[in-house]
């Protein structure tokens, strides 16, 4: 089975930086898209930030120019580099792929998260 690990995340001073990270656990074939998002207390899980394999991101408009997303194919890795964080970014951040496995002798692609990590901006 396939699990999403993430890594980074914690406190940090609003303007500051942060990155996370997230990687898949167990055997897979591809990945067909992969990103973040975000849940803030009493608010909906909403997208941070995505990208597919082809290079094409796409990005929550609360972020577009603070925040990037970005993958190492080779590890397959991706990371959120987290720049001039603001209060409002405190949330906990899940990581989201659509991956693609071999199931016996055809493939089998499901949406798999992370099991989120905090991040907290204070001012």
């Amino acid at each position: 089975q396939v699990h999403l690990v993430e890594s980074g995340g914690g406190l940090v001073q609003a303007g500051g930086s942060l990155r996370l990270s997230c990687a898949p656990s167990g055997s897979i074939l591809r990945i067909n898209e992969m990103g973040w998002y975000h849940q803030a207390p009493g608010n909906l899980r909403e997208l941070v930030a995505v990208g597919n394999g082809d290079g094409i991101t796409n990005y929550a408009d609360s972020v577009k120019g603070r925040f990037t997303i970005s993958r190492d194919n080779a590890k397959n890795t991706v990371y959120l580099q987290m720049n001039n964080v603001k209060p409002e970014d405190t949330a906990v951040y899940y990581c989201y792929a659509r991956i693609s496995t071999r199931e016996g002798l055809g493939v089998s692609s499901r949406d798999c998260w992370g099991q989120g990590t905090q991040q907290a901006v204070v001012s």
